[in-house]
């Protein structure tokens, strides 16, 4: 049997694995020789394109972070323990699997119910072994609830309702293995992009993947974490990003293309003027309406010039 590679072990919104391809064919000259030694992800979320670079290039270190501390308690959980986490998991798969649909239903909302509940039990600042449980719950949850949203309220609990998928795939051990052995290099870290300054300079290659700017009102998704993404946080961003160029790192940023719905709306030509622009093709859904899904154009920022 072919050995797994390493890829997101969580369904995520957003995902970049469709463009993975895209985003290798413009990465900077000095990438796949190592003289770019450092991976610097501020917003890792489901780690496609982390899982992807870090095992296609020869990475001394990386360095992910996420503002979600859920997030960042399963990535710890799955490179320090990945066996008792595959074992937990498991167990909590076959409990699920065990019921009639309206069983599974049951045990989804209670096990919802607990893991919003015994959040306050948890010190997200010190690891320990009750981090194995909840991880094992978190990615349990995000493998049954409807769409693999990860969706919180303005408390932080996660309240994204049950899928009814008729099979679930649950557990992949062997995913999750490979995983730990790509974050064997990595050190994961909880907050704000801003806090990835101090490991970038000119060394490092930076990629940013941040809640997308939404392209309409029922299309929009940052309810990752507590808190949102909104334009000011975007300028934000794009600020940053002009601080990574000045300290001579090579930085590559994906989002939304506005001017898939408004021809005239220039937000993020503007905000990254003095950089290279491209528009690659994608497939999301844009609305709630089934004809808002289809092939749209995203942007990928660059400060070096396209290939």
């Amino acid at each position: 049997m072919a050995k797994a590679e390493a890829r997101p072990f969580l369904k995520w919104a957003g995902g970049k694995t469709q463009l993975l391809d895209a985003f290798t064919g413009r990465i900077p000259e000095g990438l796949a020789d190592g003289e770019i030694s450092t991976f610097v992800e501020p917003f890792v979320g489901g780690g496609a394109v982390f899982f992807h670079f870090n095992t296609l290039f020869p990475f001394e270190k990386c360095h992910i972070f996420d503002v979600n501390e859920e997030l960042v308690l399963a990535y710890t959980v799955v490179k320090r323990d990945v066996d008792a986490l595959i074992e937990d998991l498991s167990g909590l798969a076959g409990e699920f699997l065990a019921h009639d649909d309206e069983g599974r239903r049951d045990y989804f909302y209670a096990l919802r119910t607990e893991f919003n509940r015994t959040k306050q039990d948890i010190t997200f600042k010190r690891y320990g072994k009750a981090w194995i449980s909840r991880a094992a719950r978190l990615i349990f949850l995000n493998r049954t609830c409807y769409n693999g949203l990860f969706r919180v309220n303005s408390r932080g609990a996660f309240n994204a309702p049950f899928g009814r998928y008729k099979n679930p795939r649950i557990v992949y051990p062997e995913v999750l293995r490979a995983c730990a052995a790509a974050l064997e290099n990595t050190e994961i870290h909880h907050g704000d992009f801003e806090r990835s300054l101090r490991y970038i300079d000119e060394k490092s290659f930076v990629y940013f993947d941040p809640p997308y700017r939404p392209l309409s009102a029922t299309a929009s998704f940052t309810g990752y974490a507590k808190g949102g993404f909104d334009d000011a946080g975007q300028e934000r961003l794009a600020a940053f990003f002009a601080r990574c160029d000045r300290r001579g790192a090579k930085a590559m940023l994906s989002n939304s293309d506005p001017k898939n719905i408004d021809p005239d709306d220039d937000f993020f030509d503007r905000l990254y003027a003095k950089f290279t622009i491209e528009r690659v093709p994608a497939r999301r859904m844009i609305n709630s309406d089934a004809r808002g899904r289809g092939e749209i154009t995203e942007i990928v920022v660059t400060n070096y010039p396209g290939r």
